[in-house]
C-alpha cells in the first residue's frame, strides 16, 4: 500500500472537463460566428482560426486528463467513465474543425439557411454539454444530479431538432439544387453539422451514465 500512499489521489479532473467545455463552447460559437459572416472572408478566417485555436486547446485538455489517469491512484469517478467522456467531448471539437475546414477545402461559397439552423442547434448543444459537465463534481446533491439529466434530456432534444431539420435539408437539396458539385459540397456539409449534435448526445448519454453510478 505504500506504493498506493505516494501516488496523487483524487487529481483535478473536474477542473480540466471544465475548462474542456468552455474550449468546446469557444469553438462552437466561433464556428458559428464564422457561417454568419461567410460573405466576409476576413470575419471567416478570423473565426476559423479561433476554431482552430480551441480545438488545439481542448487537445492539450484531453492529453493531460490521459496523463493524469495514468498518474492518479484513486479517481473521483471510475476510469473508464472519465476516460471516455473526454475523448467523447475532444470528439465534439474536432468535428467542429473538421466541418470549418471541409468548407474551406469545398470551396462553399455560400451558406444556406438550413447550414446557419444546423450551426445554431451545434452551438446550443455545446453550451448545454458544457453545462452538464460544470454540474459533474457536485452529484452527491440530489438536486444537482437531477439538474443534470434535466441538461442532458435537453441535449437530446436538439439533437432530434438537428435530425429534423437535416432531413429537411436533404430533401430540398435534392429538390432544389441543379448544381451537381455543390449539392456534393453541402451535402457532406449538413452530415458533418448533423454529426455534431449526435456527439454531444453521445457525450450527455456517457453524462447520465456517471450519475446513475454516483448520485
Amino acid at each position: 500500500m505504500l506504493f498506493g500512499k505516494l501516488l496523487p489521489r483524487e487529481g483535478n479532473f473536474f477542473e480540466l472537463f471544465n475548462t474542456h467545455g468552455e474550449a468546446i463552447v469557444t469553438g462552437a460559437r466561433a464556428f458559428l460566428a464564422m457561417v454568419q459572416n461567410y460573405g466576409d472572408v476576413t470575419l471567416r478566417e478570423k473565426y476559423a482560426a479561433e476554431v482552430d485555436d480551441a480545438e488545439h486547446t481542448a487537445d492539450k485538455i484531453t492529453a493531460e486528463v490521459n496523463r493524469l489517469l495514468h498518474k492518479t491512484f484513486i479517481t473521483p469517478i471510475d476510469r473508464e467513465q472519465i476516460h471516455g467522456l473526454i475523448n467523447a467531448m475532444d470528439d465534439i471539437l474536432d468535428l467542429l474543425q473538421d466541418t470549418s475546414e471541409t468548407m474551406s477545402l469545398y470551396d462553399v461559397r455560400h451558406m444556406t439557411e438550413d447550414v446557419l439552423r444546423l450551426s445554431e442547434l451545434s452551438a446550443k448543444c455545446c453550451v448545454r454539454v458544457a453545462h452538464a459537465v460544470t454540474l459533474l463534481s457536485k452529484l452527491s446533491q440530489s438536486s444537482v444530479a437531477e439538474a443534470t439529466i434535466k441538461t442532458c434530456e435537453e441535449i437530446d432534444r436538439l439533437e432530434s431538432d438537428a435530425d429534423r431539420v437535416m432531413r429537411s435539408a436533404m430533401s430540398r437539396l435534392f429538390r432544389e439544387e441543379q448544381d451537381i458539385r455543390e449539392l456534393i459540397k453541402l451535402k457532406a456539409i449538413y452530415e458533418l453539422l448533423e454529426s455534431i449534435s449526435d456527439k454531444c448526445e453521445d457525450v450527455a448519454n456517457l453524462i447520465e451514465g456517471i450519475v446513475l453510478e454516483n448520485s
